[in-house]
């Protein structure tokens, strides 16, 4: 019997690629597209924001660049939200969601503390963002890093796009967390000193600025304790503009002219105005 390479029965790898899923994956859209459907596509993000709790209380760290698919949206926006004066929240995923979700939060907050009379807890504005994102069943796509000092001490959690959470001593999300954790799990240590804590956030964030294509321009932080809170913006500028070495520039008439036509527009001039573009 003649059989075909992707007829044969099911048998042990035995080295090398395999491509079993691509075949599937390939079979599942024919027979999607047959039906009137089509396949779904994997939602790509990018940032890196990362959280560590140190001798004195909380550091949260993020990168600055927003992206629409391969296009850089925005080079210096600002991740790292206000919720209330003693807690600060990270957000990565769709940067407009996160963004809204983190203000609406704010909002509930005050009105919770001008009820109760007294300031907010981690734990309470956490329980609020996982319950909410909960409720949308993760059509929300904020992935959320919490940190704060209230009166019942330090804290710090994150907080995933379908509602579940985690409590523990440094955290990182985004599509860069895999580098920016690489660098925690090296060298973090319960009980460090501020500029130790500072400069292992900054690591943490430059490792996913330059891991991660999704990440990138400026690291920014905000150091939360009792005393008070100090947002660093712009603390560092990892991935730098290069200069250019030499002069690209050709004398007129180094290219020649085969044909020229000149076509008479009348034409009133309105309004005239000069943009530049930021190349930064």
């Amino acid at each position: 019997i003649m059989m075909n390479i992707d007829q044969r029965p099911c048998e042990s790898q035995r080295g090398g690629f395999s491509f079993e899923n691509s075949r599937r994956n390939a079979m599942l859209e024919e027979n999607l597209s047959k039906l009137g459907y089509s396949a779904p596509k994997a939602r790509k993000t990018g940032t890196t924001i990362a959280g560590i709790m140190y001798k004195d209380g909380v550091i949260l760290g993020a990168d600055t660049r927003a992206t629409d698919d391969m296009v850089v949206a925005d080079k210096n926006c600002m991740k790292i939200h206000y919720i209330a004066p003693n807690i600060y929240c990270c957000g990565a995923g769709v940067a407009a969601d996160a963004e809204i979700t983190t203000q609406m939060m704010a909002s509930n907050v005050e009105l919770h503390s001008l009820s109760t009379g007294r300031p907010p807890m981690v734990v309470t504005v956490t329980r609020q963002l996982k319950q909410l994102l909960f409720r949308y069943q993760g059509h929300i796509g904020s992935s959320l890093i919490v940190g704060g000092v209230d009166a019942t001490g330090t804290h710090l959690y994150s907080i995933y796009p379908h509602g579940s959470t985690d409590k523990l001593p440094y955290l990182t999300m985004g599509s860069g967390a895999a580098a920016a954790m690489s660098v925690f799990e090296d060298r973090y240590k319960p009980n460090m000193e501020l500029k130790e804590a500072k400069t292992l956030v900054r690591d943490a964030i430059a490792a996913g600025i330059f891991c991660d294509l999704g990440s990138g321009s400026n690291v920014d932080l905000c150091v939360i304790t009792k005393a008070g809170v100090e947002y660093l913006r712009g603390y560092d500028q990892p991935a730098q503009k290069g200069r250019k070495q030499g002069e690209y520039k050709y004398k007129p008439g180094t290219t020649a002219v085969l044909t020229k036509t000149v076509t008479p527009l009348s034409l009133d001039l309105v309004e005239e105005a000069v943009h530049l573009m930021d190349t930064k």
